[in-house]
């Protein structure tokens, strides 16, 4: 018996509560998919048995591996490329002339999911930029998900998953074989830390960004927990810092206080008090 419309809408709100993703209509057919797994671990028969053994608790691990599995996590390797060439053209060049004094960058990678993005971070600079070799880069990368971070954390990846955006130089360069799957190098693995990080809840960071990447979750939030997180991830960067969001995300209708900026074909946000700053310099140079 197909899954009934009063169980999505029990387990969209749910997944809400839990992570403050909303389920649309049009995704209803990944609950099913994405729960069967869920439902054979836990040694429950079906769907419908798994929804019965949720309603009997307001919160439990089973709960929370739901929740989880209805986490979106779809990724690849430089995944947009109009927007590594941002960074590398821009973001990264403007940071390296900004921090040559105290030669440190600070990266938080959000909703990293299977890892990735962080990764083909820390390939760029490693192959773009090799006067970072010296500097002290940390690159944070967070999933709400445990079980992304424990993949993230293997640094392990299939044929599939490399052949997905990452050229064959830079896979050689950057990875080891291990039986069937390519490795990443420990060098590389070392400046990342994973963690897992509900972006609903407080941000538990005690350095500030210069660049951060939340791309392709705000979409999955309504308004209002949009407005909350970006203002959160403000006071998490610094104040020249870099934010970039994903490719079909934007900030209209959402009191965020970041303006955009273009660069190259890709558009970046900047804390809006930065960019003023930066105009009133320019305008009191023109008059000068």
């Amino acid at each position: 018996m197909a899954i009934s419309d009063q169980e999505v809408q029990f387990l969209s709100a749910l997944v809400a509560k839990q992570t403050g993703n909303v389920i649309s209509a049009s995704q209803a057919y990944l609950v099913e998919s994405r729960l069967r797994p869920v439902a054979e671990r836990a040694g429950i028969q079906d769907i419908h048995s798994l929804v019965a053994e949720l309603r009997r608790s307001n919160l439990s691990p089973l709960h929370q591996q739901v929740a989880e599995a209805m986490t979106i996590n779809e990724t690849h390797f430089f995944r947009d490329p109009d927007l590594f060439d941002a960074i590398a053209d821009h973001t990264i060049p403007e940071l390296i002339a900004s921090r040559e004094s105290k030669r440190s960058l600070r990266i938080w990678c959000a909703a990293c999911s299977s890892g990735q993005e962080p990764y083909s971070l820390a390939i760029l600079l490693r192959s773009r930029f090799p006067q970072l070799n010296t500097w002290d880069i940390r690159i944070t990368a967070t999933d709400y998900s445990a079980e992304m971070v424990s993949k993230c954390e293997s640094g392990s990846y299939s044929q599939f998953e490399v052949n997905r955006g990452l050229p064959a130089s830079l896979l050689v360069q950057n990875f080891d074989r291990k039986d069937l799957d390519w490795v990443i190098k420990p060098e590389i693995r070392r400046q990342i830390e994973f963690r897992e990080l509900n972006l609903m809840s407080p941000l538990p960071f005690h350095e500030r960004f210069d660049l951060v990447l939340m791309r392709n979750v705000l979409i999955y939030f309504d308004p209002k927990t949009k407005t909350e997180i970006l203002t959160r991830a403000h006071r998490a960067m610094q104040p020249d810092g870099f934010l970039f969001l994903g490719g079909g995300e934007s900030m209209v209708n959402i009191s965020a206080p970041f303006e955009r900026q273009m660069l190259n074909r890709s558009i970046g946000f900047r804390p809006n008090e930065y960019l003023k700053a930066a105009s009133t310099s320019r305008q009191i140079a023109s008059c000068s």
